[in-house]
């Protein structure tokens, strides 16, 4: 594991005068390797939030299908739980254990009609520190693909698109809104979150090797920039069975566009302090939403505002 520094020279003076101290509350993101092995995947998590507990983080991020990966849509589906399953109730008493508060990205969780459809939802969950479930987003956008690569992937199979986005949260780190990977690539959503008060963009993933290595930091960044947010993603890695395998490289991004920590190959965590002096100094001295001309964004090109139809009309 480790905490990687980018563009730290360029920042460095920029940083320092945003007034942001030792006291700074620090964040925790893993990278794991899920399987089909529930038991061994809660393992895996339960020792990275364990460490990240002893680091005195008072928020760890876990990466989509922390749960569990199948082999199969079968798998898949047989492996499903639902929130009042004995696997949700195992993360509540370990947020209780070490007083802090989880986001958990991505679990299989059994749909309303479970019973007649054996269709599922892809919930972010968070949890406070109580062990006490805060908010549950369902993923909205599903991950319908065929690349040339070979990867093919269609997760509207068995999952149910979700219906509405999550109101940003208050944690002890800042107002997080949620998502879930595939969600990355809709700017949109991000905007709304970000509109609603949002601090902290999570998108936890599992991208694939050849997405990842194309766009993951990119957009990651172009989020972060857009709407002068911490982003925080939390990330599947390496081989999970013989048909799938995840780019990894969690990241923490600032409001500035930098990335102030990253995971190396492998499971793992990295740290980073969320500083809101500073992102809201980066709000005050580019004040894009202010700028934002949203009269003109929803009628698309060549449609001309209210006020100057109406300029228009007197004038001509």
């Amino acid at each position: 594991m480790r905490v990687g520094w980018r563009l730290w020279g360029a920042l460095k003076s920029f940083r320092t005068m945003s007034g942001s101290s030792a006291h700074n509350p620090l964040i925790a993101v893993c990278q794991v390797t899920s399987t089909a092995n529930k038991e061994a995947n809660l393992s895996a998590c339960s020792a990275l939030i364990r460490e990240a507990s002893a680091r005195n983080a008072a928020m760890v991020f876990l990466p989509e299908a922390f749960d569990y990966i199948g082999g199969s849509t079968e798998e898949t589906l047989s492996l499903a739980e639902s929130l009042e399953g004995a696997l949700i109730q195992q993360y509540s008493a370990l947020a209780r254990e070490c007083r802090l508060w989880l986001s958990l990205g991505g679990f299989h969780e059994k749909g309303p009609n479970w019973e007649k459809d054996r269709r599922i939802s892809n919930s972010h969950l968070l949890l406070d520190d109580t062990g006490c479930i805060r908010s549950v987003y369902r993923k909205a956008h599903l991950f319908d693909v065929e690349l040339q690569s070979g990867v093919s992937l269609k997760e509207s199979r068995f999952t149910i698109p979700g219906m509405e986005l999550a109101p940003p949260v208050c944690t002890p780190v800042g107002k997080v809104g949620l998502a879930v990977c595939y969600d990355l690539r809709f700017p949109e959503m991000s905007l709304a979150l970000s509109r609603e008060g949002a601090e902290i963009l999570t998108y936890p993933s599992a991208f694939t090797v050849t997405t990842g290595l194309a766009h993951w930091e990119v957009l990651l960044r172009a989020r972060a920039v857009e709407n002068q947010c911490y982003v925080v993603a939390a990330a599947q890695t390496g081989s999970h069975n013989q048909c799938r395998a995840s780019y990894g490289h969690s990241m923490v991004v600032d409001p500035w566009g930098a990335v102030v920590a990253q995971c190396r190959d492998g499971p793992g965590v990295c740290y980073a302090e969320i500083d809101l002096a500073y992102l809201h100094r980066v709000r005050r001295e580019m004040p894009v939403r202010g700028h934002r001309r949203a009269d003109l964004y929803a009628g698309g090109a060549g449609r001309k505002t209210a006020e100057l139809r109406e300029a228009e009309s007197v004038t001509g």
